[in-house]
Order: structure tokens, then sequence, then C-alpha cells
């Protein structure tokens, strides 16, 4: 996972096709009624701080949580903290995903952008409709490379940015030995993707991604990157001069029908104060609202940091009740951008990136590779007891080669273009 956070770094309601539907399975008799579930746009009353639904999916052939994830409008941190037990590369066939589409939301004003780094997501309230919350999830800096936190604002909006590399990400690359253009103008290899909003911190913006797979882990140099169809509707939305606020509150609570709730999430940095901060104010409430917490519950909960809201008071559900009442939801005909591999022909060219004897290991890469940005198109073939990771099909030897370059870079695996009859499969 770490070799993944590495090759993907760089600087609403969901929106269906007529023919497909997010469909819950009634508890009654399990027959799924078409009904849309919020994933982005959230309706707020006075008072409220939690918004959405626990819910679950069944994986299909093929799938990985990534793609799950971002049909779902969640980040890799959200998907594969929920789901601790579930490879995120190879999960096994009909395997119970857990989709947490519950959020607490960040103890700060409700007022243009709060940007919580602890659970990497974003909240946008907009001034025209104080009834409503949008979020999504995000990208954070990396270690060395941190998100600043603070408040700011939006100085300026830019479609189809360029990109100015900068000194020190040139000297990055230089390292490894690649260099870098000083310009990179709009288009797949740009890695602030088609919308940017610069912050009033200098240097720093909001912006997509040419590599969508990184939402939701520490992978930029301390830029804040969405979606691409993410942060297409925030651009509409967000105008110059809007406020926006980066906090570090990994623990959450909120009172949701008569019930207190703890969302806790991974300090970004290690710390016990976060911890005892939590504690004197739920002390605070339990002696205001006289009410009596569950201790034990609590620190289950801070062990566990995986940003599912749960209820703590004594006598309370369980987690293990909350996910198993969980929504159950049809899987779509297709996750919304899922990587398609091509089909490799004998006029294609292609690479040999590894070969294993372990058939799990074999796909987990070829899954990694498909899951890049801009994708390396990649498929598991097995030849005798070896299973291959085959990188292709490319048009042409210079594509190959240019391939092959990224695979050195970002997987330090010396590899060549090859003609795809050399690997055949059984």
């Amino acid at each position: 996972m770490i070799l993944f956070s590495i090759l993907i770094s760089g600087c609403q309601h969901l929106v269906f096709s007529p023919d497909e539907h997010v469909t819950i399975a009634t508890p009654e008799d399990q027959t799924p009624q078409t009904k849309t579930i919020e994933t982005h746009e959230f309706q707020l009353s006075d008072g409220q701080n939690m918004v959405g639904t626990i819910a679950a999916i069944n994986t299909r052939e093929d799938d990985t949580l990534s793609d799950i994830a971002r049909h779902f409008g969640l980040g890799f941190n959200d998907i594969s903290k929920a789901n601790p037990t579930i490879s995120p590369w190879t999960p096994k066939l009909s395997s119970r995903v857990i989709l947490p589409l519950q959020f607490i939301l960040p103890d700060a004003p409700h007022k243009g952008i709060i940007l919580n780094l602890a659970n990497m997501r974003l909240f946008y309230y907009p001034k025209q409709q104080p009834d409503k919350v949008f979020t999504y999830p995000v990208g954070i800096g990396r270690q060395g490379w941190n998100t600043p936190m603070g408040l700011t604002s939006i100085v300026a909006k830019k479609a189809n940015p360029t990109w100015v590399v900068p000194e020190s990400i040139h000297q990055e690359h230089s390292e490894k030995g690649d260099s870098l253009p000083n310009v990179v103008p709009a288009g797949p290899d740009n890695p602030l993707g088609l919308y940017a909003m610069r912050l009033g911190f200098p240097r720093y913006l909001i912006h997509g991604t040419n590599k969508p797979y990184g939402i939701g882990m520490q992978v930029s140099h301390g830029c804040v990157q969405l979606y691409p169809e993410d942060i297409e509707m925030l651009f509409k939305k967000a105008s110059v001069g809007m406020p926006v606020q980066i906090i570090h509150q990994p623990y959450l609570t909120a009172w949701h029908q008569d019930m207190l709730y703890l969302e806790a999430n991974e300090p970004l940095q290690k710390s016990t104060n976060d911890k005892s901060q939590l504690k004197k104010q739920l002390h605070q409430i339990s002696s205001k609202k006289h009410v009596s917490i569950d201790w034990k519950k609590v620190d289950l909960i801070i062990q566990r940091s995986d940003g599912i809201p749960e209820p703590i008071l004594v006598q309370s559900p369980d987690e293990a009740d909350i996910l198993a009442n969980a929504m159950q939801l049809e899987h779509p005909e297709q996750l919304y951008q899922q990587p398609i591999v091509g089909e490799l022909k004998d006029n294609d060219w292609s690479i040999l990136v590894a070969s294993f004897d372990n058939e799990i290991e074999a796909q987990k890469l070829a899954t990694m590779l498909n899951h890049q940005g801009p994708i390396i198109p990649a498929r598991k073939i097995q030849k005798d007891n070896t299973y291959h990771v085959i990188a292709g099909p490319f048009k042409n030897k210079k594509e190959a080669k240019a391939i092959a370059k990224r695979l050195r870079m970002d997987f330090e695996l010396d590899v060549e273009p090859s003609k795809p009859q050399l690997i055949s499969e059984n």
C-alpha cells in the first residue's frame, strides 16, 4: 500500500445513467426497491451535526474497494478502514463491503469550505442554501509536504490550468533520474486535473487530479485533491473570496435522535492531547446532560479509528449491530469509471512487468497498474505454474517505451517493451 501511495502522488447526489439506480433491499423480504442514497449532498436542520446513512454492497467480479469507493463518493481511507478484513485490490466475490456514508460534521462554523485533514474530507456550506451541506473526499499532503492548517480563502479559480512545476518537485524527480518540463499544459498528464482554485496560502491549491485513486490518501505535495467529478461540482459552486478553514479534528461527536455519537479517525500526528481533550469534552457532556457514557466503548472506538460514527451511551447498540443493519444496496450495472482493459492482440506492443508464483500477488499488481493515472492497462496471464503480469495493449513501440519508463520510475522495475506473442495464455 505504501508503494501505491508513492505511485499516485502529485500536486450531489450520485449521478447515474438512466438505466442505473442505487437500490436498497428492504428488511422484510430483501426485495430491492429503487431508491437513491445520498452521497454528497445532505439536508441540514437547525442544530444537526450528523448526516448520511451506513450502507453495504456485495462485490462482483473485478471489483476493487477503490472502484466502489469512487462510485459512492468515498475516499480510499474511508472504505479501507471500514473494511479492514477485505483485500482492497483482490476482494473475494460477493464480499459484503461497508459503505461509511454517515458523517459527523466538524466542529467549525458552517461557512464556506471546511477541510478536516484527520478524515480527509471537505465540507462545503453554500451561503444561499443554509439548509444544505456538500461533502467530498480529498487527497492531502504526504509526509514532508504537509497541507497547511488555518483560515484562508479562495483567491482565484482556473479551468484547464497549466502546471508550473516548482523547483522542489524538479529536484525530487531529478534525484530519481527523471526530468520534468518547466510547464505542463492542460491534459491527461497534468496532475492538477481540469479545475484548480488557488488558496490564500502561497503555492497551495484545491484542484482535480489525473490520478483519482489517490483520493483518501496522503499523496500530494501539499495541495488538496478531489476526484475529477467532484472538483467540477465544487468549482461551479465555490466563488473567489469564499473562506476556507483547514483543521485537524480526529475525534468528532454529535447528538442524533437523542443518542450521543463518536466518530474516531487516526490522527495524522501521534498525540495524546487529542484523546485527553476528547475525554474532557465527554465528561462535560455527561455532567451537563445527565447521561452515562460507556467508557469501554469509547476506548474501543478510538482503538479502531475506522471513521464510523457509533453511539456511546450506556446500553447503546454496538458497531457490529449497526453494520449488520446497514442499508443493503444493489450493485450498479457498472461502477463509475471502473477501468476496462482492452484486448491484447498479436500486433500490439506489450510489456512483461513481473512474474509470480502466487496468483493473488499477480492479480494485485495488475489491478494496481489498471488504477494508475493515466491508466496502465494490464492483466494476469498464467503460463505453466507461473503468473505473468502483462501491460498493454500499446499502439506502437514509442508508447510502450514511455510506459516502461513510468514503471522504472514509479515501481523501480527494469522492464522493456516486447511483442505479446512471447507470452501466450493457457
